[in-house]
């Protein structure tokens, strides 16, 4: 039986000048673990009994980051599911969209993770070490610029 976690991309939009490209106020939330090799990801965690996937994906934003679900905005048509070995094992994770009402709104870190940081693609993809997650925040990139 494969592990299965849940959580969601949370972007924000800074005010930009009038002149730039709408897509360059874009940033996405990352935070680092604590433990291991202190990877960054956006919040997620495995899904409790009788909880749904986009239960889960809320209570662990709001375990991880302290955003409740009521500061965040659930962007309707994305949600991607990857794939992949932990330990040998299979793991699949589910990831919502979701843009903070509020971009001054406070992150507050629980115990599994060390810091948090706000970073433009570009950064974040490189903060993001494995390929599937920096394809995802490409991705979710994408779909943003085609909404605009």
């Amino acid at each position: 039986m494969a592990v299965r976690a849940c959580g969601l991309i949370i972007y924000r939009r800074l005010q930009s000048p009038p002149s730039s490209k709408v897509t360059d106020s874009i940033e996405y939330l990352l935070l680092q673990t604590s433990y291991g090799t202190h990877h960054w990801t956006p919040p997620k965690g495995h899904v409790d009994p009788g909880e749904d996937d986009l239960q889960t994906a809320f209570r662990e934003t709001q375990e991880e980051a302290g955003l409740q679900a009521s500061q965040l905005t659930l962007i309707e048509g994305y949600k991607k599911e990857l794939h992949y070995p932990v330990r040998g094992k299979p793991k699949t994770v589910i990831y919502w969209l979701a843009e903070m009402k509020d971009c001054n709104t406070e992150i507050k870190l629980s115990e599994e993770h060390q810091a948090f940081q706000w970073l433009k693609l570009e950064d974040a993809c490189k903060l993001a070490e494995y390929e599937d997650m920096q394809a995802t925040l490409k991705e979710v990139h994408q779909f943003l610029c085609s909404k605009e």
